[in-house]
């Protein structure tokens, strides 16, 4: 079974172009593949991307230059679905519906999560460490309205 994690970049890529195809031959999907498939059918802006691999496998979407690597932010809206699921770092779920409640829809809920998500992310990556829970649930208070 495929997961989205411990994965080399193509390898990862390669999940998100299988699972995009199977929707579309309406192919029954696999583990990961149905959370991939539930968001990207909310990113009609990557559909065709994920549609044409040889478009996208090995290109790359610098932040520098204001890009949006499309397969880090369907990533990201799985990761914090998983988060929701089992409310992992505790109290996640608490900073969501708290976001939730200010956001005109769940999908802007989590794009605002992203923010926090990413920022901890890339600390730790620079750090060398695993991402701190604790800083990324002290962003999303920031956020979110008391």
């Amino acid at each position: 079974m495929d997961t989205l994690y411990g994965q080399d970049r193509r390898s990862l890529r390669d999940i998100f172009f299988r699972a995009w195809r199977k929707h579309l031959h309406r192919q029954p999907l696999e583990g990961v593949e149905t959370r991939v498939v539930a968001v990207a059918e909310q990113h009609p802006e990557y559909h065709t991307l994920l549609a044409d691999p040889e478009s996208g496998a090995d290109h790359d979407w610098p932040p520098e230059l204001g890009q949006t690597n499309p397969f880090l932010h369907l990533a990201l809206h799985i990761a914090i679905d998983e988060q929701l699921a089992v409310d992992r770092p505790p109290g996640v779920r608490t900073q969501y519906l708290r976001l939730r409640a200010a956001s005109p829809d769940d999908h802007a809920a989590q794009h605002r999560m992203m923010d926090c998500l990413g920022e901890v992310l890339w600390q730790a990556q620079r750090r060398g460490q695993p991402p701190s829970e604790s800083d990324y649930l002290d962003c999303l208070t920031r956020l979110a309205p008391r």
